[in-house]
């Protein structure tokens, strides 16, 4: 039996069953997995009530309590489903996230819906990423429907930490040693293989004044006017970073932005305490020690422009940088073939300004890549906004390209 006939088996599999792999995404879609608060416990049950039912028992490591809540989360338990072939072959790992940023307002559909409308499947995380819940699995499920003779063995990894940095879904994990694949495909949109990603650094900084009555403002010290001095030079470093560009395709330059901030007690009163958190992104090529130095440095300098103000900082965050490690490009090969076959569009490379849960496999020394069900954008997929949807005809496809992958790597 001739390769192509095996490539074609794969994809009439999947468009048999694509409307079951359907099904299955919108049983994902409706139950909440909001992070914060994140209590993802009951989503996993779910999710491996569902793969049970198609004959995969999911190995269920729930993270303990204490461990989470330090972390600011209610519960998380991560998945892994295990697929063993014959002996010889790759470990190859296929990892998405179930937790998602609160749904927000805006919508048109429900946001837990799963509700269909022209082709496209709505709700929180439908494209990110739930989609290679559904994707991945059923990639499986065609490879091993095939019968074909196969080497190795195929590890689902489905994880609940990617919006706090995945330090407790892919982390924790690997730091357990409960897996350590040879290759890793992580969930991603189907126009594009990414191979490099940027790193992120997120602190809180804190700025102590002294509260006054706004009558007599001399008798306090003002921690708004201090952070206000502190948030003017770390705004004004974005002109200089702009002029730092990324080698890596997908890339531009790094960029910080403030996303929250806090203070004062009333109107009234000088505000004795001001907090806000800012998020670094860093491009492939900085060194992140250096990056969190010098924003330590310039807060330093500005704070000491105004007598009486005191700073604390704290990192929340520090994801390192994706960069292609050797070993991958038998992954990126089979994925830009199969991807240029099914959608009839040379697919390429290419790095994003995102960062995920890759870089925790990455720095374990596997070699990675990103593809998965989904748009040309994440700004067209409204992730993170309302009205995310995935289209369909993008999940089929991406589907059999994931399958005909897996056949590449394991066929004996």
């Amino acid at each position: 039996m001739s390769q192509k006939t095996l490539y074609e088996q794969l994809d009439a599999w999947i468009d048999a069953h694509f409307d079951e792999e359907v099904q299955f995404l919108q049983a994902l879609v409706q139950v909440p997995t909001d992070t914060p608060p994140g209590n993802n416990a009951p989503h996993a049950r779910r999710t491996a009530e569902l793969l049970l039912a198609m004959g995969y028992a999911a190995e269920a490591h729930a993270v303990p309590d204490d461990e989470v809540k330090a972390y600011g989360l209610e519960s998380i338990t991560n998945l892994i489903v295990r697929r063993q072939f014959a002996d010889g072959g790759p470990v190859i790992a296929l990892n998405a996230h179930g937790d998602v940023v609160p749904p927000g307002e805006g919508w048109t559909h429900g946001p837990y819906s799963g509700e269909i409308v022209d082709g496209k499947l709505y709700g929180r995380a439908a494209a990110v990423s739930k989609s290679d819940f559904a994707s991945y699995t059923f990639a499986l499920r065609a490879l091993e429907a095939l019968g074909a003779p196969l080497k190795g063995k195929v590890e689902l990894h489905f994880t609940y930490d990617e919006e706090f940095g995945g330090e407790l879904g892919p982390g924790w994990l690997l730091k357990n040693g409960l897996t350590k694949p040879d290759l890793l495909l992580a969930a991603g949109f189907s126009y594009q293989v990414v191979t490099a990603h940027n790193g992120c650094l997120q602190m809180e900084v804190t700025v102590h004044g002294k509260m006054a009555h706004a009558a007599i403002p001399d008798t306090g010290v003002d921690a708004l006017q201090g952070a206000v001095a502190i948030l003017n030079a770390l705004y004004a470093q974005n002109a200089e970073y702009k002029q730092v560009t990324s080698a890596v395709p997908g890339i531009s330059h790094p960029y910080l932005n403030v996303g929250r901030i806090e203070g004062g007690t009333n109107t009234n009163v000088v505000p004795g305490k001001v907090v806000f958190k800012l998020d670094r992104r860093m491009i492939p090529e900085e060194d992140p020690v250096a990056v969190e130095a010098r924003i330590r440095e310039l807060i330093a300098q500005a704070a000491a422009r105004y007598p009486g103000i005191t700073v604390e900082i704290k990192r929340l965050l520090l994801a390192r940088a994706l960069k292609p490690l050797a070993g991958n490009q038998v992954l990126v090969d089979a994925l830009q073939k199969h991807a240029s076959t099914v959608f009839g569009e040379a697919i390429p490379t290419s790095g994003t300004p995102l960062y995920t849960d890759v870089r925790l496999y990455g720095e374990h020394g596997i070699p990675a890549a990103i593809y998965g069900a989904g748009p040309r954008t994440v700004l067209e997929s409204n992730a993170k906004r309302a009205d995310e949807h995935l289209v369909l005809h993008d999940l089929r496809r991406a589907t059999q390209v994931v399958a005909r992958t897996l056949l590449d790597l394991l066929k004996a």
